[in-house]
């Protein structure tokens, strides 16, 4: 059974080590994310560890998806910093561990991502992701406008350069 929740500010700091554990395996398993393989485990603890710090701030919302009491999928909400941007938030590392993948663990992580920036008083998300990726036909699925696609816009972990499509929801 998978079970979607939001992560308090005091236990973001608790759960480090397996975010990272997931950032981890989703890059070698090829994921286009914002980082290149081999990925240094200090280095996966300190982007949680930052991203920890902005949910204690309120910048950012954390939410994991659990099977059997165990974290197998993340994803954030971050809140548009520009004073002219209010309404919108950004959803940002939808990942969910390969070994948990084709459950609707991501979907149902996508919906909490919606329902929580909604409660915020959002009312546009904004997310991109790799052309031609799973998670490009997931978010399609869930109802997400395509926006378009920038070409060469990242390299995929192992190098050379993709697309990304970038996309929209109003709430």
């Amino acid at each position: 059974m998978i079970t979607v929740r939001v992560v308090s500010p005091r236990e973001a700091l608790e759960v480090v080590p397996v975010l990272a554990n997931i950032l981890s395996d989703c890059v070698h398993a090829g994921a286009s994310v914002g980082f290149q393989a081999p990925l240094a485990r200090d280095k996966a603890q300190a982007f949680w560890r930052a991203v920890a710090t902005g949910v204690a701030e309120g910048t950012r919302i954390l939410i994991v998806a659990e099977s059997d009491g165990q974290i197998v999928g993340t994803v954030q909400v971050i809140f548009a910093g520009p004073e002219n941007q209010p309404h919108r938030a950004d959803v940002s590392k939808m990942l969910v561990h390969s070994g948990a993948r084709r459950q609707g663990i991501g979907a149902a992580l996508l919906k909490a991502a919606e329902h929580q920036a909604k409660l915020a008083g959002r009312t546009l998300l904004v997310l991109d992701t790799q052309t031609g990726s799973g998670a490009e036909t997931l978010y399609a699925g869930q109802g997400w406008t395509r926006s378009g696609v920038i070409p060469g816009y990242a390299m995929r972990p192992y190098g050379g350069y993709c697309d990304t499509t970038v996309f929209f929801r109003q709430i």
